[in-house]
């Protein structure tokens, strides 16, 4: 199996970038999910492997069921400490940017990003990256970030050396950034490199249980509430969407992750090619959250972007709204009406 991504002169220059970084920054994008926790702890511990002492950072929380990853005590959150996070940019002689095309994606942390006089390698697999960098890994066939830091490794001759720390954060952001392999997931070199990974003592059934049967009574109870008291079905259309409010989510004691992979369950009834959730911002008045997913060839990502202030891969798209719920609810059934024939 062919894991290279790299030329030799970019081979060289990653080479270079690591051996002589005195002051390291891994950071991920604003709301990290498990691809952008995977990578960023997995990428963190191989420099550590390689002597450096690299300093992750996150704009903000990231899902509660991520805190068993190992190394995930050492992520340093800028809306919890900005004084360390800024001080760590300015010193920094080299960043490394995973799983985020934009730097607006890392929202508070883009002037930091982008006035840092250090280099800047990008790994990430979303359409037209676009963060200033001296080194650009940028795939969208990957199915994952994690997986591109898993060829990077390898390519870099970390494969005998890895343990379950980098093994198992890799195995993470692969699978939920898949869905559990459900989507995005096609190529057989992805069972090839899980196969690799088993090989490093990881157990993969654990890390499901540990990601996807997690949640809290009251997660369960909010979940089963939106599918049963939310839920616009409409037939003929073949599609789904849900609006959650604030007063939903206090109503069932939400924490972040509790609704982590829900916009998927719409999926499951039979005949429908794309699910829409909607939901407030439990931190900021007007913005309304948006995640899509669809199947087969329905291009979520081009929903996302026509509409939703957003993008990303063709079956998992994100967005942003900056308006009521209400007013969220009626663009979404714009979108729909817009796509008919394709849902149709």
């Amino acid at each position: 199996m062919q894991l290279d991504l790299l030329n030799n002169d970019e081979l060289t220059l990653l080479r270079q970038l690591i051996s002589s970084s005195q002051k390291v920054v891994v950071v991920g994008h604003k709301a990290p999910d498990g691809d952008a926790i995977g990578s960023c702890l997995a990428w963190a511990e191989y420099l550590r492997t390689q002597g450096k002492n690299p300093f992750i950072v996150v704009p903000d929380a990231y899902p509660d069921f991520l805190g068993w990853l190992p190394g995930n005590e050492k992520i340093v959150r800028y809306d919890k400490h900005p004084e360390k996070v800024e001080k760590a940019f300015n010193e920094a002689d080299t960043i490394f940017c995973l799983d985020f095309c934009e730097t607006s994606r890392i929202e508070e942390v883009e002037p930091l990003l982008v006035n840092s006089k250090a280099k800047v390698v990008l790994i990430d697999h979303h359409i037209d990256p676009n963060v200033p960098a001296v080194l650009t890994v940028s795939h969208t066939w990957a199915s994952s970030t994690a997986e591109l830091v898993f060829r990077l490794i390898c390519q870099l001759g970390g494969f005998e050396a890895m343990d379950k720390k980098i093994a198992a954060p890799i195995y993470c952001g692969m699978m939920t950034d898949t869905g559990g392999f459900t989507y995005n997931s096609t190529r057989p070199e992805i069972y090839q490199i899980i196969g690799m990974l088993l090989t490093k003592k990881i157990d993969k059934d654990k890390i499901y249980r540990l990601v996807f049967n997690n949640y809290s009574h009251w997660a369960i109870r909010l979940r089963g509430y939106i599918m049963n008291q939310k839920l616009n079905y409409i037939d003929d259309l073949h599609c789904t969407y849900y609006a959650v409010s604030r007063q939903d989510m206090l109503d069932y004691h939400f924490i972040k992750g509790d609704m982590e992979g829900l916009v998927n369950e719409p999926l499951r009834i039979k005949g429908v090619k794309l699910s829409i959730s909607l939901r407030e911002d439990d931190r900021r008045d007007n913005t309304i959250l948006v995640s899509l997913r669809s199947v087969d060839d329905f291009p979520c990502n081009k929903i996302a972007a026509d509409f939703f202030n957003g993008g990303g891969h063709l079956n998992a798209s994100g967005g942003k709204l900056h308006c009521s719920l209400a007013e969220a609810e009626e663009i979404t059934r714009n979108a729909i009406k817009a796509y008919a024939d394709m849902l149709r």
